[in-house]
């Protein structure tokens, strides 16, 4: 996917959102506080972080794979970036040293396609997160496409979703 960071504009991601709306309310309807410890998992050069700094959000962490991505935002962000915790890994290499009030994902949980690394990835969540954290998880509707930019997904139901995450968190309102 590196390679959509350094040959495309941002329009013609098929992830681009010049405003992410959805994000944003989901965010303000959790009631989190301006100083609320988000990380945007997957967030490269969103738009979100943006978002959340002009809404006064304090303590902003971005985590991508993806070096460039991250580039991108920070000379978009400009002195706004350094106020941001830029994590360059990969989540399932993750290792956090903070308890996030907020786990946001828009682009990365349906990429994850073994049920080993799935287990990986929401043991990585539980550990990054308070027990009154928030989670806020994008993937793709069971109608949705079967591949993202040449990359396998795996699409979920709300139910689906649900259930796969039960065994660790407890409290789903979606």
């Amino acid at each position: 996917m590196g390679r959509h960071f350094t040959n495309k504009t941002d329009s013609q991601k098929s992830w681009f959102e010049d405003y992410p709306h959805t994000s944003i309310k989901f965010i303000a309807d959790a009631g989190l506080a301006k100083d609320a410890a988000i990380i945007d998992v997957g967030g490269g050069d969103s738009k979100l972080v943006d978002a959340l700094l002009t809404g006064g959000y304090t303590n902003v962490t971005v985590l991508d794979i993806s070096a460039k991505a991250v580039e991108n935002a920070k000379k978009r962000l400009g002195k706004r970036s350094e106020t941001v915790k830029w994590i360059v890994s990969d989540v399932l290499g993750m290792m956090s040293d903070k308890d996030y009030d907020c786990w946001h994902d828009r682009a990365v949980f349906h990429f994850v396609t073994e049920p080993k690394k799935i287990d990986r990835y929401i043991q990585i969540m539980a550990d990054s997160v308070k027990s009154s954290a928030t989670l806020i998880i994008g993937t793709f509707a069971e109608n949705g496409p079967e591949k993202c930019s040449g990359l396998q997904v795996i699409r979920y139901s709300q139910e689906a979703l649900v259930k796969i995450l039960v065994p660790v968190f407890t409290k789903f309102i979606y």
